[in-house]
């Protein structure tokens, strides 16, 4: 049999845990944008994902902020909100809502065999933590402060200690650090 899906949850946040500013800003992670080895490590990871998860303010910011065409193309997607399920316009996402536990096998046989990508923020994550659904954390830890934002992953109670599975150095002070919730 191949290699099993696991959900993982791909994402950066400053040093201090923070995903973004409390008004959804970027602009303290964009400055990061290019640096040497962003697009390799960026189109591995998403050669890998078969399904991909997104929580509603996640999937509105992007809609406001990205005029190109979606990196997500042709990879099925669903957003989780509170306004409403069905078709999402524009692109290919299918708006959900409810307990993100309930759609696991939906998104297993989404995912063809590839890993499910969480792509934030942090409350979708949490939930899928709180669902025993989230197996994977891939952190790239920013060099800032934030001080305040939108937490990482805001559970109610500490985790079991996660195995770190990987480290990477990468350029301009960043490090990416794979956590494994569960074993491969």
């Amino acid at each position: 049999m191949g290699r099993m899906s696991r959900f993982q949850y791909f994402v950066a946040s400053s040093l201090d845990g923070f995903i973004a500013t409390e008004d959804e800003g970027l602009d303290w992670l964009l400055q990061f944008e290019g640096f040497e080895g962003q697009e390799e490590t960026f189109s591995r990871f998403l050669s890998g994902v078969g399904c991909i998860l997104m929580g509603g303010d996640t999937y509105r910011w992007m809609l406001r902020h990205d005029a190109g065409p979606s990196p997500f193309a042709g990879i099925p997607t669903f957003v989780f909100s509170h306004l409403g399920t069905g078709p999402a316009e524009p692109g290919d996402a299918t708006i959900l809502s409810g307990d993100v536990g309930a759609f696991r096998p939906r998104f297993l046989e989404a995912a063809g065999g590839k890993h499910v990508w969480v792509v934030g923020g942090g409350n979708l994550a949490a939930q899928c933590a709180a669902a025993g659904m989230l197996d994977d954390l891939i952190l790239t830890v920013v060099p800032v402060v934030l001080g305040s934002g939108r937490r990482l992953l805001p559970l109610p109670e500490p985790t079991e200690p996660l195995e770190l599975a990987g480290t990477r150095l990468l350029d301009r002070g960043l490090v990416e650090l794979t956590y494994r919730f569960t074993p491969d």
